[in-house]
């Protein structure tokens, strides 16, 4: 069974920074596709970030520049360095993580990001 716990986020100003991180256990973060996800109330979940088990990255056009999505094998963990932070930035952020069928099965808790503008 995977479990995704996640840290980190909070309330900070525009033009800052945060880092959010997701601790996984049940299985290596490095076997599969990590990514991060955001959501804003009354709006559908939107993809923020990826990274697959060859360390290859994708970005939302929006976080491209400002958003670096990492992995740390050793420690089974997977971050998000989130920079030059805007209002439209604020959402509730998840981590999730692929099953064998490629879609993203587990999820984490949510951290809420507030951006004050």
């Amino acid at each position: 069974q995977v479990h995704l716990v996640q840290s980190g986020g909070g309330l900070v100003r525009a033009g800052g920074s945060l880092t959010l991180t997701c601790e996984a256990s049940g299985r290596p973060v490095g076997s599969y596709t990590m990514g991060w996800f955001r959501q804003v109330p009354g709006q559908e979940r939107e993809f923020v970030a990826a990274i697959n088990s060859n360390s290859d990255t994708h970005y939302t056009e929006s976080v491209k520049g400002r958003f670096t999505i990492s992995r740390d094998d050793a420690k089974n963990t997977v971050y998000l360095q989130m920079n030059s932070l805007k209002f439209e930035d604020t959402a509730v952020y998840y981590c999730a993580g692929t099953g064998t069928d490629y879609e993203y099965d587990y999820w984490g808790q949510g951290t809420q990001v507030t951006v004050s503008s």
